[in-house]
């Protein structure tokens, strides 16, 4: 069984994936939208692209499965997602030279992003719930979330600081700096860390996929919760690709200062993710999983319409609390929704993998359709109402009315395998990645 410095290196891995993927959906995709000029939607389609691919996870954990081993799937992924790293950044200056020949590069780039993702992504759970015994779970899965956060935030700050004064050769200098150190660091992780090979079966493998996706669809609650997964996450991925954009046209910011707001709206994430971790344990009794999702919920819904009134009202607004209050109830509702969705999954069945796959699939197209979505309407809005300040407020608020509707879908939500009680989030998911290995 793993120890604790091994648990500290699947948290290293989990921090060097988000590194490369907070550097391509908020970065590049602001460089294409300011200073490329190109339409919002054109890296929307992108990301979207990338997370359509994810929706492949449960046959990529199944190729994983059938070997026995995760750290060849983990390591071909991570390299993978670091040649799509960098070569986005390098599309972007293909751009601005041929808009043809960056444009394929770019689909080439994100194709691989979406692969590598998924990938190492689902074969890094796996590994960790089979290598770290039961009385560590809890606190190896605070560990790696935390880890997870901390990379975007680190990344965010170290980019934007290297990015000023910008210039797309720039780009590709920080991008490939990223890509080979977040590589090279998942090398040195992982070594020697999987011990044990799966070499045990489950009889429920035999299944085939479709016969037992359709058995856990049967299940009325995981149909309802998949629905709301995807329209929190729908909310929650609306603004991805709009709020860097958004800063640089309406508040003036440099690329660098751009991209070191997102690490402001990570710090936010993260902090909230702690709250409701420790408020879990040391008052159980306070909340439930389904209180702290909808006010999570609720809070982002407010958040939101503080961005509104900071498009209206322009330079003078404290943008950055705005950005951190927005991260800090996105973070609140999203672990506890992580913490429901581990623990729905692991009814009892023999499906928990496939219970997995279902709610991911939710969220992978969530966040396809709400990035894209979300340029969609700012270029359309920007159109119809000729100020782009408006098109950005247009978005914000229709992203706070889908999070008015995912609080209210969680509260209709049914209380199986505890969602109306009150639980520590990171246990259950430290649990079920237990069970499913």
């Amino acid at each position: 069984m793993t120890g604790w410095l091994g648990i500290a290196r699947f948290g290293l891995v989990q921090a060097a994936l988000g590194a490369i993927v907070v550097l391509t959906t908020s970065t590049i995709n602001r460089v294409m939208i300011v200073e490329l000029a190109l339409p919002a939607m054109v890296p929307g389609l992108l990301v979207t692209w990338h997370y359509a691919l994810q929706v492949l996870r449960p046959s990529w954990g199944h190729g994983s499965d059938k070997g026995g081993r995760r750290t060849p799937w983990i390591i071909a992924g991570m390299g993978t997602l670091a040649l799509g790293g960098f070569g986005a950044a390098l599309s972007v200056h293909l751009m601005a030279q041929d808009m043809l020949l960056g444009s394929i590069a770019a689909i080439v780039s994100f194709t691989l992003i979406g692969a590598g993702v998924g990938a190492a992504g689902t074969s890094l759970l796996v590994l960790l719930a089979s290598q770290v015994a039961e009385a560590r779970r809890p606190a190896a899965a605070t560990i790696v979330w935390i880890m997870m956060i901390a990379g975007f935030i680190v990344t965010a700050a170290t980019a934007g600081h290297f990015l000023d004064p910008f210039s797309t050769e720039r780009l590709m200098v920080v991008a490939a700096c990223i890509c080979a150190g977040a590589f090279l660091l998942t090398l040195a992780a992982v070594r020697g860390l999987e011990t044990d090979r799966a070499v045990v079966k489950k009889a429920a493998d035999k299944v085939p996929f479709r016969e037992a996706i359709a058995q856990v669809w049967e299940d009325r609650t995981a149909r309802r919760f998949a629905i709301f997964i995807f329209v929190s996450m729908l909310a929650y991925s609306a603004q991805d690709l709009i709020l860097e954009p958004f800063a640089g046209l309406v508040f003036g910011l440099t690329p660098g200062q751009s991209t070191s707001l997102s690490g402001v709206q990570n710090s936010g994430v993260l902090l909230g993710m702690v709250l409701v971790g420790v408020a879990s344990t040391l008052l159980p009794s306070m909340m439930t999983l389904r209180s702290w999702t909808v006010l999570g919920c609720l809070g982002s819904a407010l958040a939101l319409v503080g961005l509104v009134a900071a498009a209206q009202v322009g330079p003078g607004w404290p943008l950055k609390p705005s950005v951190f209050a927005l991260g800090f109830c996105n973070g609140v509702f999203a672990v506890a929704a992580i913490g429901s969705m581990f623990n729905m999954a692991n009814d009892g069945t023999s499906r928990e993998g496939v219970r997995m796959g279902l709610f991911g699939a939710s969220q992978a197209i969530a966040f396809g359709i709400g990035g894209f979505a979300g340029t969609v309407l700012a270029d359309v809005s920007r159109l119809v109402l000729g100020s782009p300040v408006m098109a950005y407020a247009t978005v914000f608020a229709v992203e706070a009315c889908f999070f008015i509707a995912a609080a209210l879908l969680a509260a209709a939500v049914g209380n199986k395998q505890g969602f109306g009680a009150a639980a520590n989030p990171l246990v259950l998911a430290a649990r079920h990645q237990a069970s499913g290995s």
